[in-house]
């Protein structure tokens, strides 16, 4: 009998800062080897999603679940180690250390010689630097570093807060890449916050649209593809 997939599920979700809710009576489902989007104007409440799902935003209402443990009050830490992985949009390495050293701090209890293998098959590039500092790295190549280094501790679900923002095309298209493989080959969910519309539709199985903290459209990105008076709405730009 198959191992049931780890799933993410927020019910009836509200939570926001000091009082003042960001996102309101949001529901989803992600599980283990599938792929959210996540889209909106700035300041729809994505970045609030994702930091409430890491315990980094307060719940106000609603339960989160994580492998169908009640995940509402952990910390953080509790968070991560379960198996939710995240990437914030800020680039999250260690610049006065090695890409190697950066990867090595994640490892929580893994061997290098199993863990630094397959990481560095999805990132060739971080291969040849690994050597270099993080401040010796172009912003491609720290965002890269960032998402491996969330992927060493062998998420079930992984967070990524706009990892493109910023990157040229060519590197946008390498980072995109090395994400689908990774959620191919080992089976890693992903909730993808990003404002590059098409690439999340063409990422994500399933999107949510978010508008002033409220899920404006909840369903399959092929569908959404059609919403074009929804989208211009919503997001405030044409597909790109």
């Amino acid at each position: 009998m198959p191992k049931p997939r780890t799933e993410l599920r927020f019910d009836n979700v509200t939570a926001g800062y000091g009082g003042v809710p960001v996102v309101e009576h949001l529901s989803f489902n992600v599980r283990e080897g599938e792929r959210l989007g996540l889209i909106g104007r700035n300041g729809a409440g994505k970045t609030t999603t994702l930091a409430t799902a890491m315990g980094l935003a307060d719940l106000m209402k609603g339960r989160i679940e994580f492998g169908g443990n009640d995940i509402s009050g952990a910390s953080t830490y509790a968070r991560a180690r379960a198996g939710l992985g995240y990437v914030p949009q800020s680039r999250d390495i260690f610049p006065s250390l090695t890409v190697e050293e950066n990867l090595l701090s994640g490892l929580q209890g893994r061997s290098a010689s199993d863990a630094l293998p397959p990481i560095y098959a999805l990132f060739p590039r971080l291969k040849e630097r690994r050597r270099n500092g993080g401040t010796q790295l172009s912003g491609g190549e720290q965002q890269m570093l960032s998402v491996a280094r969330a992927l060493v501790g062998q998420p079930r679900i992984l967070l990524l807060d706009e990892p493109l923002e910023g990157l040229a095309p060519m590197v946008r298209e390498e980072l995109m890449d090395a994400i689908v493989r990774m959620s191919d080959q080992f089976g890693v969910g992903c909730v993808l916050v990003e404002q590059h519309v098409d690439v999340v539709l063409e990422f994500s199985k399933n999107v949510i649209v978010l508008e002033r903290g409220i899920a404006a459209y909840a369903g399959s990105a092929t569908a959404l593809r059609n919403e074009e008076e929804l989208l211009n709405r919503t997001i405030g730009i044409q597909k790109c």
